[in-house]
């Protein structure tokens, strides 16, 4: 992924979803070509030059000001995450400061230790190109087992988009995917020289068409919070919470706990799991609850 290019395919997505009236232009008279913004309209917009505009696109613009950044992200009607990743395609040197290393890391013991000791309560922990770096026990029962996978299988994307459980377990998984593929097209603005992260998505482009087109749209997606609607064979479907959070001493990697709402049937189906993950005998002898609570 070559950082120019991402630069401009970034601007030109953002700008095709636009039209002069949206900037408080009025539609130019006859026909229209273009399908959103010119350039020279965004130009115009921002207060810049349609040529400076144009080089910037291009990835040919050198030392571009934080003000003119502000005013294109501002023309383009750009959110704060969005204008972060446009920050983050200009800024080559310091990105390349910040570039993912090659092959995943491995969490530090204490890391290990905390995700273990979080059990019953489902955890992973992930670094920059949604690759598992450690998944706990009622982690492997609530998604999968990433860590019996082989090294390179495991990343959320790649089982998302490649692995058939994942649409079984993700209950709204047009929901879920396109958030991946934004949570990498993220990475790869801050990333964009990592081999490791251009080779995954090679991978999932040449074998997903939905990623691929995914993927041409552009997208930025941070993962902080929200609800999943899961689906695990044994106790049916469950509306699970996610927390992620941040590890600053292991730039890249984030701590991501899975919850369910106090009291609600999905807390209950994660305790019937967490006691049948310890033994088959234990959820045998809530046989009679786990049926009640299906039939909700």
């Amino acid at each position: 992924m070559h950082r120019g290019a991402e630069l401009g395919d970034f601007l030109r997505s953002r700008r095709a979803r636009l039209t002069p009236p949206d900037l408080g232009l009025a539609w130019p008279n006859g026909g229209r070509r273009v399908h959103g913004l010119r350039r020279e309209e965004v130009a115009l917009a921002a207060g810049v030059s349609a040529d400076y505009y144009t080089r910037l696109e291009q990835g040919r613009a050198r030392n571009v000001s934080d003000q003119v950044l502000d005013a294109v992200a501002r023309a383009l009607r750009l959110d704060d995450l969005e204008t972060r990743h446009l920050f983050a395609l200009t800024r080559p040197a310091a990105a390349a400061r910040r570039t993912a290393p090659e092959q995943p890391p491995k969490p530090r013991a204490a890391l290990r230790a905390m995700l273990d000791s979080l059990d019953p309560t489902p955890a992973i922990i992930h670094g920059p190109r949604l690759e598992v770096l450690g998944i706990n026990r009622m982690g492997k029962v609530l998604l999968d087992d990433f860590e019996a996978m082989p090294l390179r299988e495991r990343n959320m994307a790649r089982w998302t988009f490649l692995d058939p459980r994942a649409r079984r377990v993700y209950r709204e998984w047009d929901v879920v995917a396109p958030q991946m593929v934004a949570i990498l097209r993220l990475a790869a603005g801050r990333h964009a020289e990592d081999p490791a992260l251009a080779e995954l998505v090679a991978e999932l482009t040449a074998r997903s068409d939905q990623f691929a087109r995914w993927w041409a749209d552009h997208p930025v997606f941070q993962h902080t919070h929200g609800t999943k609607l899961l689906h695990h064979e044994l106790v049916g479907p469950m509306t699970i919470n996610y927390q992620s959070l941040a590890l600053p001493a292991d730039p890249g990697q984030s701590l991501i706990i899975y919850t369910a709402d106090t009291g609600s049937p999905s807390e209950e189906k994660l305790r019937l799991l967490s006691s049948w993950a310890s033994g088959p005998g234990d959820l045998a002898t809530g046989s009679a609850r786990l049926t009640a609570l299906l039939e909700d």
